[in-house]
């Protein structure tokens, strides 16, 4: 009986370690006697213990740092370039072989492809051109490790330029240069600014001038108006008595300006204004005493 139940868990023992699951992010490759033999999908899988063996791929997309390392410019600066690259595996059983059997390490080797090619891309620009077109240089090392990893099995889904330092000294001075850059801007608005304020000053003052030019020249035409609509009521209301209605606005006018008129003792007002306005003096009847 001893032995049946070490027959029985040699059995069991057996069959349990030949379970294999694949999970829905992952492909396997499986391989009898160092052959390649079966594709595993996501899902239950048994293998032979000791004669088989399976290799699982992840199939998600992974990132590898391409780690930071100096470039000389074309200007002959030394400057520190950091990149990072996005990949995956294609999920379709040539290309899960093609990752396995065509390439020793893809992680490494897009590392040091990705290296090898920012230095290629950059040592051809100077460090202004390479830090103000980050884009081109994405784009060309994204082709770049696209065309040379087409038989791994992976998909480069993009490449991200993470820095580009210059030398201590060069990134002072250039940060000195950009912050005389704007400063110059911001004295070029002020006085912009400035001018515009000035000439909406000067625009309301030619206006405000117009304005009174405009308000005098009314009021002088009014007056002429007034003086013609004067002329033509004299003539229509007191005709052959002009000279007499301009007398009696003389003393109008005189009087409402508050002029002083000295009169004798023995004058009568009345008589006066009516010298003044050009009339004969009214001449009051005197009563004849009782006899």
């Amino acid at each position: 009986m001893t032995i049946f139940y070490v027959i029985g868990g040699i059995i069991a023992f057996f069959l349990v370690s030949g379970i294999k699951i694949v999970r829905p992010t992952s492909r396997g490759l499986i391989e009898t006697l160092g052959k390649y033999s079966q594709f595993a999908l996501p899902g239950f899988h048994w293998v032979i213990p000791g004669i088989q063996k399976i290799y699982i791929v992840n199939t998600t997309e992974q990132m590898v740092n391409a780690e930071p390392q100096v470039i000389i410019t074309n200007d002959n600066l030394n400057a520190t370039v950091d990149a990072q690259v996005y990949f995956k595996i294609r999920t379709d059983e040539e290309n899960v072989k093609n990752s396995q059997y065509n390439v020793n390490d893809y992680r490494w080797q897009i590392v040091n492809l990705a290296r090898t090619t920012l230095r290629n891309i950059i040592g051809t620009m100077t460090l202004k051109s390479a830090n103000s077109e980050r884009g081109r240089i994405n784009n060309d090392l994204h082709r770049t490790l696209k065309d040379e990893t087409n038989t791994w099995g992976i998909e480069i889904m993009r490449t991200e330029l993470k820095e580009i330092d210059p030398p201590k000294d060069v990134q002072e001075t250039m940060n000195k240069v950009v912050k005389a850059e704007n400063e110059k801007i911001a004295a070029i608005d002020f006085a912009t600014a400035a001018e515009t304020q000035a000439d909406g000053f000067k625009r309301a003052e030619i206006k405000k001038a117009e304005g009174i030019k405009q308000a005098k020249i009314l009021e002088a035409e009014g007056e002429a108006q007034a003086i013609k609509l004067v002329n033509e009521s004299a003539e229509l209301y007191f005709k052959g008595n002009a000279l007499l209605l301009r007398k009696i606005q003389a003393v109008e006018n005189s009087l409402k300006n508050n002029a002083k008129i000295v009169l004798p003792s023995d004058a009568e007002l009345v008589n006066v204004i009516g010298d003044m306005a050009g009339v004969l003096p009214v001449i009051r009847e005197t009563k004849g005493k009782a006899s």
